[in-house]
């Protein structure tokens, strides 16, 4: 210490015409010299600093290391830039920490050596690297994709892995391609002219929607988000792609759900305009239909009550099988319409028992013939004593009511109803044919629809829904029924009924 003390004065003018700190320790490691930056940027006074050992400037978890460093350092003699590779650390009086950066320098005075350190506190520079590198890694793993490209050329600058992975090249790949090989709706015209505010400053940002290609020839849609950036005298652009596949799957989805309620919405609006037009209907066809058969029974009650006499017995009977007649009509058409309250409400329950069909078939047939106009004739069907069904016996007889009924109501005077029953494999089959009026081709559609009541048919009594009765009741129980039909020559419906329904 003692020959290095002889140039100080040397040392001390030179060192001051510096802004770095300059440290100078012995092959001891002890420190014999410092200037005045060295001592600002560790906090101490020469004094303080002066024949103290290195380490007094070394944070604890970094000496040992740094020891080994410069003694092996004083061995080679040679020039040595420090903390280029690695991070060297600074500790000062305080006991804070900071990054520095060192430049060692050996020398010789009066046949001893030293080492003189150049040091540099870059502190604000390493908080700039750590900001920058953050910002480095967001850039590099946003999950967005990120293409920087020159403003002239188009050609690709950099990306980030959201980009590589997403479009399938290699950033050595993509540093030869420009926006239009990944855009596969706009050619180079179009793409300048969409740019161009951007590059003129009148847009600060530009928003829009685009196509993205992958290598492998997939398409993706794609949010462009396209900003200006400046680099030096060098204009790029910066755009940030964000994928939208799953957006637009979810505003398709939405859109297909708006319009599926949209379209339950109509039909529940037209099937309520419906049912109201139904209830109308309803209204004035149960007036019509009540009133007809009332002013009937009236009629008849009123007349039958002008013969007291015994041998007016006749006259009497004639008025009281019509009050029957009407009366058991009303009464088939309260049954419909309980029938009807009944199934929509679900309350209607089946009652299964085994019984010849000749039963049911004997009773409605002998119910009809009281509706025969004048030499009217039902043909009773053949060789049906044997057919057994295990079925629901009221049903079957509403059924036959009904579409025998109907044979008779629009058939004239002197034609015949033909009843055919016989087994189908598995199914009973019943066949009813009139020769009545006939549907009309264009409202046979219609035909089983509640309320519905051909035109050629509108001057007879009904109420339309004894089909729709019958139509329900067989669906219900596995069934089916069928017609055909041709105005002016008669219908044929057939119904088909499961033999072994349970």
């Amino acid at each position: 210490m003692d020959a290095f003390k002889k140039e100080s004065n040397i040392f001390k003018i030179l060192s001051e015409a510096v802004s770095e700190g300059i440290i100078i320790v012995n092959t001891s490691h002890i420190i014999v010299e410092t200037n005045d930056s060295a001592n600002q940027i560790f906090g101490y006074e020469k004094e303080e600093l002066v024949g103290q050992h290195l380490d007094i400037l070394i944070p604890n978890q970094y000496r040992h290391g740094h020891n080994e460093h410069v003694s092996g350092f004083m061995e080679k003699g040679q020039k040595r830039q420090m903390g280029r590779g690695r991070d060297l650390h600074g500790r000062r009086k305080d006991g804070s920490e900071f990054p520095v950066e060192a430049g060692l320098n050996p020398f010789s005075v009066y046949e001893n050596d030293y080492v003189m350190a150049l040091v540099i506190d870059i502190s604000v520079r390493k908080k700039a690297e750590q900001e920058l590198q953050h910002w480095a890694k967001i850039f590099n793993e946003s999950l967005n994709e990120i293409f920087i490209f020159d403003s002239k050329t188009l050609q690709f600058l950099n990306v980030n892995k959201g980009a590589l992975k997403n479009i399938g090249y290699s950033l050595e790949e993509l540093k030869t391609m420009t926006p239009l090989d990944i855009k596969p709706d706009f050619d180079k015209a179009q793409f300048v002219e969409k740019i161009t505010p951007l590059l003129k400053g009148s847009l600060e940002k530009l928003k829009f929607n685009s196509v993205h290609k992958r290598k492998d020839g997939t398409l993706y849609p794609v949010e462009v988000h396209l900003q200006k950036s400046s680099l030096r005298e060098n204009d790029m652009l910066v755009a940030i792609i964000l994928d939208i596949t799953e957006q637009e799957k979810y505003t398709q989805k939405l859109e297909e759900t708006v319009d599926q309620r949209t379209h339950q919405l109509q039909k529940a609006l037209t099937k309520e305009q419906e049912l109201g037009e139904l209830k109308t209907k309803f209204l004035s066809l149960v007036a019509h239909e009540f009133k007809t058969p009332l002013s009937g029974i009236m009629t008849s009650a009123t007349l039958a009550g002008k013969y007291p006499k015994e041998e007016q017995q006749e006259k009497r009977e004639k008025h009281l099988k019509t009050i029957r007649g009407k009366v058991k009509y009303l009464n088939n058409i309260i049954n419909d319409f309980l029938s009807i309250e009944r199934l929509e409400s679900g309350k209607f329950t089946y009652s299964f028992s085994k019984f010849p069909i000749s039963k049911v078939v004997n009773e409605v047939i002998y119910d009809a013939n009281m509706l025969l106009k004048e030499k009217q004739h039902i043909e009773y069907p053949d060789h049906i004593d044997a057919i057994y069904l295990n079925f629901d016996e009221k049903i079957l007889e509403l059924i036959l009511t009904n579409l025998i009924n109907n044979a008779i109501k629009y058939s004239s005077e002197e034609s015949t109803v033909y009843i055919v029953a016989e087994e189908n494999d598995d199914t009973l089959v019943f066949s009813i044919r009139d020769e009545g009026i006939g549907i009309p081709e264009s409202e046979q559609k219609y035909i089983f629809n509640r309320y519905f009541r051909a035109e050629n048919a509108l001057l007879n009594q009904g109420t339309g829904i004894g089909l729709n009765i019958v139509k329900t009741h067989l669906e219900n129980l596995g069934g089916t029924i069928t017609f055909t039909s041709t105005e002016g020559k008669g219908s044929v419906f057939k119904v088909n009924i499961p033999l072994k329904t349970s």
